[in-house]
């Protein structure tokens, strides 16, 4: 009998003879050839931006073709230019192009694919999808369809998991969805409650309640944003603890009756309901409750039967380690590679190895974590305004070099843009160290060495999180950022005279470099900060937030300039015998200069868009305005207006005109990458003009309502 047939036969895991078998049909693989089934000629990808392409790297790893598919909005993206393929599939909202079912069928028949892969996002965990798949022929590189529904339901997967012996959070996960009856369970379950839609993932649709007089607003938010994300406003409530831990666990299961998992990793450290930073192994577990996760992770997975990548997601009391199944994601999570960083594996190639028919690469005494390891998401948003999420081209994309221990998953490039169509993701940052105080020491070096000019990035914050002193401890929670909100989010301290001078000294060379052949080549050609001062050299203003500073510069010899940088016209810091060297790249240049005692070699960055310099010094990031004349200032804002936050969609309109409303008061329900957000009135007054009907697009900065003075 083949070991391909033995495998066929596996009794199930959970037995004792299953187990048994397992350890005895390890050791024979160990002693003879395994049969193996082959893997897949060409797959399609039905997804976009990092994901895709880290899926398009492990399968050139295997021989494998690939074939992607791009929106209009996409067209230049990386995914597209690694593929062997590529086809377009529609314009630039999701619904019109990643979530085309028959429209990516049609592609996979076209290229001739074998199986599609499904990222995560979109498709991934639509079981309509698998199993039109399976109708038309085509292996999808996921979990069956069955599985998908008994999961992918939030109520019905806790039944299951409650049946199973996996302990549920208290709460309600009926079929009644009357908002009085909701309202009555919220109230026997005790506030605070989490509003949860029943097909969600990504903290979509997942609403706290602090009290009874919010319950029917926070509830009929999470039915628009969970109908948008999933097509479906069913929800679940829950008790919501309040020091609680998030802490999920990576299983794997083939078609041949074997389910492991790969440990744990902690993604408490959120913003919104989503993951900023993720760690494997999870910090100060007792090793009991370790064991006991794994446990019951998989078999969660058996429960449904499952197949593939799976991650199983716990909600923990910080205090007693007690912790409760929350959800089982049917897909590869965003925060894979720090599994694989501590366990030595490629998931993704596991994912088609199973998908292929294949046993598991390894069985669970065959899997060990190793080190400690860390991703950091950087994503372009505003930690500083809520962490809203901010949209525009990367003007300037520098990223720490790759090793061994430093992974950058990402899906963009210098010159892309960041759409407001998608999710605001620029790329994974992965560490990895020998223990978790190694690790956090790669992760602050690398964070050091990324940047990034043309829109706003939480990078700076993810460095204060990194040096934070209890989240070095290990002493993580959901409720992290809300309470350390002094030390993540400080006061701004005033840029040090060497990040002055460097700032003045590169617009100064470079301007003086551009004028030589034209001055309407250079960047600031438009700009009247600059004049010939009365002594022969150049003067330069600059702004760092509300404070001016300026910086008269005097060429003594080639290369050498004296640096005299002003406050309030009294010269605070003198630099002499600067020697300086200009290297001028596509939106700025590297200087190097001897300011002091000290050499200097840094990226300075100009844009345009908003005659800003930004110097990058030692992995500290400081940004200079060059002050606009009056002539070129943009268009003044309404009276007393509320502007948009950011690039959005219109969803609601709450006044209208000559309406009375009280402070904090919603007016506006907006949405941009993929997440609602309200607005609300910043004092008392009454409504003058609504600018915007639902379903408008409006820039960044628009006014939507104006107050009467």
């Amino acid at each position: 009998m083949s070991i391909l047939r033995a495998y066929s036969r596996l009794p199930a895991l959970g037995s004792k003879n299953g187990l048994s078998f397992i350890r005895t049909l390890s050791s024979v693989a160990s002693e003879q050839q395994v049969i193996e089934k082959p893997l897949f000629d060409k797959i399609l990808i039905a997804n976009r931006g990092e994901i895709a392409c880290r899926i398009i790297h492990t399968a050139r790893k295997l021989g494998i073709k690939t074939v992607a598919v791009y929106s209009e909005a996409d067209k230049d993206s990386m995914h597209v230019k690694l593929a062997d393929e590529a086809y377009l599939i529609g314009t630039a909202a999701a619904a019109d192009s990643y979530l085309r079912v028959d429209t990516i069928i049609d592609v996979v028949k076209r290229s001739g694919a074998q199986a599609i892969h499904p990222g995560y996002g979109f498709l991934s965990e639509n079981a309509s999808f698998s199993d039109r798949l399976d109708m038309e022929g085509v292996t999808f590189i996921g979990p069956p369809g069955a599985a998908m529904r008994a999961m992918g339901s939030k109520s019905e997967s806790k039944r299951i998991m409650q049946k199973a012996g996996v302990p549920v959070v208290p709460g309600y996960h009926g079929e009644n969805q009357d908002v009085g009856y909701l309202k009555e369970r919220a109230a026997e379950i005790g506030y605070p409650v989490l509003i949860k839609a029943v097909m969600g993932g990504g903290g979509k649709g997942m609403r706290i309640v602090r009290g009874p007089e919010e319950f029917e607003m926070m509830l009929e938010s999470s039915r628009r944003e969970a109908t948008k994300s999933f097509g479906d406003d069913k929800v679940l409530v829950e008790k919501y603890l309040t020091t609680p831990r998030h802490v999920e666990v990576q299983v794997f299961a083939d078609k041949l009756g074997n389910a492991v998992h790969l440990f744990e990793r902690d993604c408490s450290v959120q913003r919104r309901h989503q993951k900023i930073i993720e760690e494997a192994p999870a910090p100060d577990l007792l090793p009991e409750i370790r064991q006991l996760l794994g446990e019951k992770a998989v078999a969660a997975a058996k429960a449904v039967e499952y197949v593939g990548a799976g991650t199983v997601e716990f909600i923990m009391d910080q205090e007693t380690q007690q912790f409760y199944f929350m959800e089982m994601n049917t897909r590869l999570q965003v925060e894979h590679p720090v599994t694989e960083m501590v366990t030595g594996t490629d998931l993704v190639q596991w994912q088609l190895e199973v998908a292929a028919g294949n046993r598991l690469p390894q069985l669970q005494d065959e899997i060990s974590c190793t080190g400690h390891a860390f991703e950091a998401r950087i994503y372009a948003e505003n930690p500083d305004n809520g962490f809203l999420p901010d949209t525009g081209r990367l003007l300037h994309l520098s990223t720490p070099l790759p090793t061994p221990d430093v992974r950058v998953e990402t899906g963009v490039q210098a010159g892309d843009a960041i759409s407001v169509y998608y999710d605001p993701m620029i790329a994974k940052l992965v560490v990895r160290g020998k223990d978790r105080q190694a690790a956090l020491r790669v992760l602050r070096k690398a964070l050091d060495e990324y940047e990034v000019v043309g829109l706003h990035t939480n990078i700076d914050f993810l460095k204060r999180l990194a040096n934070s002193p209890d989240f070095v401890a290990g002493k993580v929670e959901t409720g992290y950022i809300d309470k350390h909100l002094g030390e993540l989010f400080p006061r701004a301290e005033a840029p040090s005279p060497v990040a002055i001078a460097q700032a003045a000294l590169a617009s100064v060379i470079d301007l003086n470099a551009h004028m030589a052949v034209a001055s309407v080549q250079s960047p600031w050609a438009a700009v009247d900060s600059f004049r010939l001062s009365a002594f022969g050299g150049q003067s330069v203003c600059v702004t760092f937030g509300d404070h001016k500073y300026t910086v008269d510069i005097i060429s003594s010899a080639k290369d050498v300039y004296s640096v005299a940088i002003k406050d309030e016209g009294s010269v605070v810091q003198r630099f002499d015998g600067a020697r300086a060297m200009w290297t001028t790249g596509v939106e700025g240049g590297q200087l190097r200069v001897l300011l002091g005692d000290r050499l200097c070699c840094s990226n300075v960055v100009f844009n345009k868009k908003d005659s800003s310099i930004t110097v990058f010094d030692q992995g500290q990031m400081a940004t200079f305005k060059i002050p606009q004349p009056e002539y070129l200032e943009s268009e003044e804002l309404a009276v007393g207006s509320v502007t948009a936050p950011m690039s959005c969609k219109i969803v609601q309109v709450l006044v209208e005109p000559g309406a009375e409303v009280t402070q904090d008061m919603p007016l506006v329900v907006l949405e941009a990458m993929k997440m609602e957000h309200v607005i609300k009135a910043p004092k008392a007054g009454k409504i003058s003009d609504v600018y915007y009907k639902v379903g408008d697009l409006v820039d960044e900065g628009k006014s939507l309502v104006a107050f009467e003075e």
